[in-house]
């Protein structure tokens, strides 16, 4: 097998000091309860629970995964636990077959194919997208 080009097509390994670099910037904010990084199913991932002072009740948890490979492809999985559901979406860029490179995977249930979409190619400014999309979804729940 031959290892991982890092060109953006090919697999690529996890980005340890990218996953590192968003810990420490979560970790500082009151939004998370906890961000921690796993190698839990054999995939090195950063692990986030989000503080649930910042949802009303109905939502039992909210969990952010991120997974960010030094090719700068990446998965992130916006997770909330309802009483009787799952409310989920994720931002994704790597090569797959229904999908262009840079897609995402709608709420409520991130269906595959997803949506053909455009990405900074900054992971901070990816992060920044990603958490304003979240406390937009905050702030419709309050809504509710």
């Amino acid at each position: 097998m031959a290892p991982p080009t890092g060109d953006g097509r090919s697999p690529a390994p996890i980005d340890r000091p990218i996953l590192e670099f968003l810990q420490t910037r979560l970790q500082a904010t009151a939004q998370v309860a906890q961000a921690t990084i796993t190698d839990t199913n054999g995939h090195l991932e950063l692990q986030v629970t989000l503080a649930s002072s910042y949802y009303p009740e109905l939502v039992e948890e909210a969990t952010l995964t991120v997974r960010w490979y030094t090719n700068d492809g990446f998965k992130i999985h916006y997770r909330e636990v309802h009483p009787n559901r799952a409310w989920e979406c994720r931002w994704d860029r790597h090569p797959n077959p229904h999908n262009t490179r840079n897609h995402f995977h709608p709420p409520p249930a991130a269906p595959t194919p997803g949506n053909d979409a455009s990405w900074p190619t900054d992971y901070r400014d990816v992060l920044r997208l990603v958490l304003d999309e979240i406390e937009d979804r905050i702030a419709s729940l309050w809504d509710k």
